[in-house]
């Protein structure tokens, strides 16, 4: 846990590992997500949030993703333990990058547009929140990439065997069939 709030570059140009500060005592602790004036003076980018979303998760394993969206996203959890995952979609030098951390209330990640996310529950009862600076809509723009495509090597926790994932994303094209994301 960091004493200090912190903004770090990952290896995927524009993604951001944010430590946060959190204030425990008896009754519990307490922490601000997102700062917006802290945050951008440490170098995050400036990101005018329009929708905050919660993805509950009541069990160890439950995998989603890995989808890439025409919009920003600042992801933390407000309890529980996620391995996050992220793919770098974008056309360009580093298409197929990939970067991985755990998330726990102490630490959000700031998701350029173009660079596909996912997650796998590692503790039961997950809330995952996520901020993003455009609505969601039908006809956007979306790349797909498969959670589980051996030439990303992601290194899950949990086994494609024991993890629970939708049909859908279990269909997301692997790797080699991606077509890169303009952005």
């Amino acid at each position: 846990m960091s004493e200090n709030l912190q903004v770090t570059q990952s290896n995927i140009p524009g993604l951001f590992v944010v430590d946060l500060v959190v204030h425990e005592d008896q009754r519990g602790w307490f922490k601000e997500n997102y700062q917006k004036q802290k945050m951008e003076a440490l170098g995050l980018p400036q990101f005018n949030v329009v929708q905050n979303n919660f993805s509950f998760n009541q069990e160890v394993g439950v995998t989603r993703g890995l989808h890439a969206e025409p919009w920003e996203k600042f992801i933390s959890v407000a309890n529980g333990k996620v391995y996050g995952a992220w793919v770098d979609l974008r056309a360009g030098d580093t298409f197929g990058k990939t970067f991985s951390t755990e998330i726990t209330p102490d630490k959000a990640i700031f998701v350029p547009r173009g660079v596909a996310n996912g997650y796998q529950t590692l503790t039961e009862n997950v809330t995952y929140t996520y901020l993003v600076n455009e609505h969601w809509s039908p006809e956007a723009s979306y790349t797909f990439v498969n959670l589980f495509d051996q030439t990303l090597a992601i290194d899950w926790p949990i086994t494609q065997k024991q993890a629970i994932v939708s049909d859908k994303d279990m269909a997301h094209p692997e790797f080699n069939d991606v077509i890169p994301m303009k952005v």
